[in-house]
């Protein structure tokens, strides 16, 4: 099975530096676009499940992805960004004023990363892994080899999982390459469990190749 891992197009609170977790902003012109962009260059590919986090960015990034598709697209919360709590909604700039240890380790020590009433990327992760494993295994019979799987989700949760796929540790987490709107990455599984299994393909478009 192949999966293929889709970061949402630019919103409004992506442009305006604004802290979004699990509260909701919405897509951009240039965010449209982008959705619109990656539904041409991915056109070819006959996806035979779709699955979407349920926040309105992702909705609205596989609308404009797959505008014409027949395939059942499945809204999930565990596909949801890290929940960030007080944090949502606040500017980065004014986080980074008001709480700059936090911030520090948000963006540069992200194991460190600890705000009472959000997630940890630890949580993030194991919530990912999670809910990618139970996609997996819906995937995995025989019958169903050689699938084609999206998952239009976050830069976060994408990102925590592409971590534990190459097996980086959590402090490498925003390590390049950089997970921009619209990236398309490609997970390969084989028939061993999910995490022996799986080897990345393809990493925010460009070609991985494990260092």
């Amino acid at each position: 099975m192949e999966l293929h891992l889709i970061r949402h197009g630019e919103t409004n609170w992506n442009k305006e530096r604004r802290v979004q977790g699990q509260s909701e902003s919405q897509l951009t012109d240039l965010g449209i676009q982008q959705a619109k962009e990656l539904g041409q260059r991915i056109g070819h590919l006959k996806f035979d499940k779709i699955y979407c986090s349920s926040s309105l960015r992702t909705r609205q990034t596989a609308e404009h992805a797959f505008p014409d598709s027949t395939t059942e697209i499945n809204y999930l919360d565990e596909l949801r960004e890290i929940f960030l709590g007080p944090w949502e909604g606040h500017l980065y700039e004014d986080l980074a004023v008001r709480e700059p240890e936090s911030h520090r380790h948000f963006w540069e020590q992200p194991h460190l990363f600890q705000v009472n009433g959000a997630e940890s990327f630890f949580e993030l992760q194991q919530r990912a892994i999670d809910a990618v494993a139970e996609i997996e295994a819906t995937h995995r019979a025989p019958s169903a080899s050689n699938k084609k799987v999206a998952i239009v989700s976050h830069g976060a949760l994408i990102k925590s999982y592409l971590c534990h796929v190459e097996g980086r540790s959590m402090d490498q987490l925003w390590a390049p390459p950089r997970m921009h709107n619209c990236a398309h990455s490609i997970v390969a599984f084989s028939e061993d469990n999910v995490t022996r299994g799986a080897n990345i393909l393809q990493y925010a478009d460009q070609p991985f190749i494990k260092e």
